[in-house]
């Protein structure tokens, strides 16, 4: 294939045009976390019961799924700054049709419609960096660019909870309005122009086959705590993905044009940095979204106040970003990643020890020392694997990054959520059988509480409920501290020194 059109005219500034794609990555990347928080209040508005109002989340997400595979050919055949600004304009507006839905059918269509345009938007952003930045500069571009993907997660539990308690839930998609207007305006301006590869033909059964295995998945992991993770349903889901996957496979390397160059998995820094940011982003979203469930239900904090007890995530990411990039134009992927991966193990290790009473100052401690491995690995070992890649494949790998990143934060914390489902079960069950309330063995507890009616008995039921939960959420975190701890060793593979950009000769392991 020949190479991009683009792929050697670097333009002489690039940091103001980086900026601008930062705006774009950072709305796509914060309607993940902001959106969690205000469902509840949703559903209260609508008056919808709790599996009906999860489709506000799951239909932005399955939808996600299959449009990011299409995002870079998009760009590609319509020339990356065309994309990235029509993207921009169908979030912002499907961003304010979301915020005037007047009830839960027209919100799950405006979020399918918001989705579109939002698996777009992270496959264009990291394309139009690799071909603005000059590759001696990527680590600061990439650190700086880090702060929309990284940040934004952290923030959104704090920002949707001060929309949602002080506020309107409806800000918080209202506010990706201005923000989406200004993106446009400065897109417009400031960003170059790539050449478009105007004969390119769309590869459709590739698509097809991707987009079918990518929706079959990520149903089976939305519903599969609802629908039983050995139900015939969740099972037939697996099935077809796994299928449609390997049909998509066999198509790939077949077809002239294809959607996603598989040759990208033949340069094994690449394959490398893959498995490490999959690791990383389990962690990450697992941190996300067990800490402020946790801080909610068992220590009964509010969404703002519990955002609140996360925002010190957000800043230790937003200093180590750049910090890292400069390092990384200086020492190279490897020993960064390494020592990152183990600072990152360690704050999970120290969140496992949550319990009821733990102390927030505790749970400050451990989830800023997880971000701030997080913030020292995850871009060095991103951009190591993309630098590995050839300028001609630089459009595929894009896609291939945001695709595993998304899917395997999604397929970790979904395993996660299973474990858990069945441990608490498992848990209660043993502690409930101890707590008898007649006959020798009686807990006194029981029996003094039998004696102040059904509300004492539903004291101690609460309190049993927060203590499991606790401790299921602890093993969750040893799962994810664990995965990271052995990223260590692989990431000994990784480059070191400065970065001299992607090579032509593929290493296939």
């Amino acid at each position: 294939m020949p190479a991009a059109p683009a792929a050697d005219a670097k333009p002489v500034n690039w940091q103001i045009p980086l900026v601008v794609v930062i705006v774009g990555m950072f709305m796509s990347v914060l309607d993940m976390s902001i959106v969690n928080v205000a469902v509840p209040a949703i559903r209260a508005d609508y008056g919808e019961s709790t599996e009906s109002i999860q489709w506000i989340s799951t239909s932005y997400s399955l939808t996600e799924g299959v449009a990011v595979p299409a995002a870079a050919w998009l760009g590609m055949r319509f020339g990356l700054k065309r994309v990235y600004i029509w993207s921009l304009i169908g979030f912002t507006v499907a961003s304010a049709l979301c915020g005037l839905a007047g009830d839960l059918g027209q919100m799950v269509l405006f979020r399918i419609l918001q989705a579109i345009p939002g698996g777009v938007i992270p496959v264009t952003c990291l394309t139009l960096l690799f071909r603005m930045v000059p590759m001696d500069k990527i680590g600061a571009a990439m650190g700086i660019f880090g702060l929309g993907v990284t940040a934004a997660p952290g923030l959104g539990p704090t920002l949707g909870g001060y929309l949602v308690e002080h506020t309107d839930w409806r800000l918080i998609f209202i506010i990706n309005v201005p923000i989406g207007i200004l993106g446009v305006v400065a897109a417009m301006a400031v960003l170059p122009n790539f050449p478009a590869e105007r004969g390119k033909p769309f590869d459709l059964w590739g698509f097809l086959t991707i987009a079918g295995s990518l929706f079959a998945l990520l149903l089976a992991l939305e519903e599969g705590a609802d629908w039983g993770w050995t139900g015939y349903r969740v099972l037939i889901l697996l099935a077809v993905a796994a299928n449609l996957m390997a049909l998509f496979v066999v198509i790939e390397l077949q077809v002239k044009n294809p959607l996603l160059n598989l040759r990208v998995f033949t340069y094994w820094p690449f394959v490398n940095s893959m498995i490490l940011n999959a690791a990383i982003s389990i962690g990450l979203f697992a941190t996300l979204f067990y800490i402020p469930s946790f801080l909610q239900s068992a220590q009964r904090l509010t969404p703002w106040h519990a955002g609140l007890v996360m925002a010190p995530l957000a800043v230790v990411l937003m200093v180590m970003m750049p910090i890292t990039g400069r390092l990384y134009d200086r020492f190279g992927a490897r020993w960064l990643a390494m020592l990152g991966l183990s600072i990152n193990s360690l704050g999970l290790m120290m969140l496992s020890q949550i319990n009821v009473n733990v102390d927030r100052l505790e749970v400050v401690i451990g989830t800023m020392i997880m971000c701030g491995g997080t913030g020292l690995a995850m871009m060095p070992i991103m951009t190591g694997g993309m630098s590995a890649v050839p300028p001609h494949l630089a459009d595929y790998a894009s896609g291939f990054s945001t695709l595993i990143q998304r899917v395997s934060a999604g397929l970790g914390l979904a395993g996660m959520t299973a474990m858990v489902s069945l441990q608490h079960a498992q848990i209660m069950a043993d502690r409930s059988g101890l707590l008898s309330a007649d006959g020798a063995d009686a807990d006194p507890r029981v029996v003094a509480m039998q004696a102040n009616g059904q509300e004492g008995l539903l004291g101690l039921w609460q309190q049993l409920g927060n203590q499991v939960q606790a401790q299921t959420y602890g093993n969750a975190f040893i799962v994810a501290g664990s995965l990271t701890l052995a990223g260590v060793a692989l990431a000994f593979f990784l480059p070191a020194g400065r970065p001299s950009g992607g090579g032509d000769a593929p290493v296939a392991h």
